[in-house]
């Protein structure tokens, strides 16, 4: 296989989980970035707004417009970080784990179900090496 169809395929096959995950936030009755954060702050860490717009990939005007709505509904709680003035962690509520975890149940088994089946643990390993060096290479031709 050539670098073109592998990604060729590559990309299909991403856009297809993105789809399968799209379909999931709509039917659960979620927007698709309400369900990501929902699901990065779920791992019961405290995560700055900068660290979730960084590790998914989202706009922070977006995140910060997310993370209000749950603030204001009582699913998150915003704390300073020490040494910062200006960025907050935000953690769910006690409220807020049993909102995500209502949400995200479903999504939970099947995730865990397809992983049985695999069981491929070199695969997130090399799809991350992969973006990776991608990156690098876009980054080395700016």
């Amino acid at each position: 296989m050539d670098s073109k169809k592998f990604f060729y395929e590559f990309g299909k096959t991403f856009y297809k989980i993105d789809g399968f995950y799209a379909e999931y936030a709509k039917s659960s009755g979620v927007k698709e970035n309400l369900l990501w954060v929902l699901y990065a702050l779920n791992d019961g860490k405290k995560h700055s707004q900068k660290e979730i717009c960084d590790n998914w990939d989202l706009p922070r005007t977006t995140i910060n417009t997310i993370i209000k709505e749950l603030e204001n509904d009582g699913y998150v709680e915003l704390s300073q970080i020490q040494g910062e003035k200006r960025e907050l962690n935000v953690s769910l509520t006690e409220k807020g784990k049993r909102y995500a975890n209502e949400i995200l149940k479903d999504l939970y088994e099947l995730e865990e179900k397809v992983f049985e089946e695999i069981q491929d643990l070199h695969l997130l390993e090399n799809m991350n090496e992969l973006l990776n060096k991608l990156n690098e290479r876009r980054n080395h031709n700016d």
